[in-house]
């Protein structure tokens, strides 16, 4: 039978954004976390797409919202939107591909002027199954987190490298403690309507 989640089995929404250059494997990063599956012929992101996924935090329910916003120029009026609300960000780029990584520092002032000031960033460097293409150097990846108080990862959505470990950190470890510094009330609210609704469906 199903059983309806009561308030005490969760604890909160976590809000996360996917963000960086188009075609530096968002999507395929998303759905490897979210249903452990890779898409070789993943298309460009258009406009916001999102998926869920819980995971369990000192016994409470961590539900994981994580939106994949697309990098092309045109779609970034749509995409800045969602940033806010947000407590969470992965910046990601394509370690093959260095122009991907010079953006980063782009991505990131545009998270600074519309996401909260205390969101939590990871810089992602994924497709580190191409390693005989690296065009960004590893160190200088850290050198550049360091330097923006970020923290950092390679990540390989093809062949799962580092991907649980990435969201994992940022949800447990990197914004678990801060969380209600962030969820407004308008979000718990929302939600507990939408396990109200849940429930009343059962």
């Amino acid at each position: 039978a199903n059983r309806c989640e009561s308030e005490s089995d969760w604890l909160f929404v976590s809000i996360l954004v996917l963000i960086g250059d188009s075609g530096v494997g968002k999507s395929n990063l998303l759905s490897r976390f979210t249903r452990n599956e890779f898409n070789l012929e993943s298309k460009s992101t258009i406009g916001v797409e999102f998926a869920t996924r819980s995971i369990q935090v000192e016994g409470k329910t961590v539900k994981a919202q994580i939106w994949d916003t697309a990098g092309q120029e045109r779609y970034r009026a749509i995409t800045s939107a969602y940033y806010r609300g947000a407590v969470g960000a992965l910046l990601v780029y394509d370690i093959a591909k260095h122009l991907t990584y010079e953006n980063a520092e782009r991505w990131l002032k545009e998270l600074q002027d519309h996401a909260d000031s205390n969101i939590v960033i990871m810089l992602v460097g994924n497709k580190s199954d191409l390693r005989h293409l690296r065009a960004v150097p590893t160190d200088e990846a850290k050198a550049f987190a360091e330097k923006h108080g970020l923290s950092f990862l390679e990540t390989s959505a093809l062949d799962s490298s580092n991907v649980e470990l990435a969201f994992q950190t940022i949800l447990t470890g990197e914004i678990y403690f801060s969380i209600f510094l962030f969820v407004t009330s308008e979000t718990k609210l929302q939600f507990q309507m939408t396990e109200k609704l849940k429930c009343d469906a059962c």
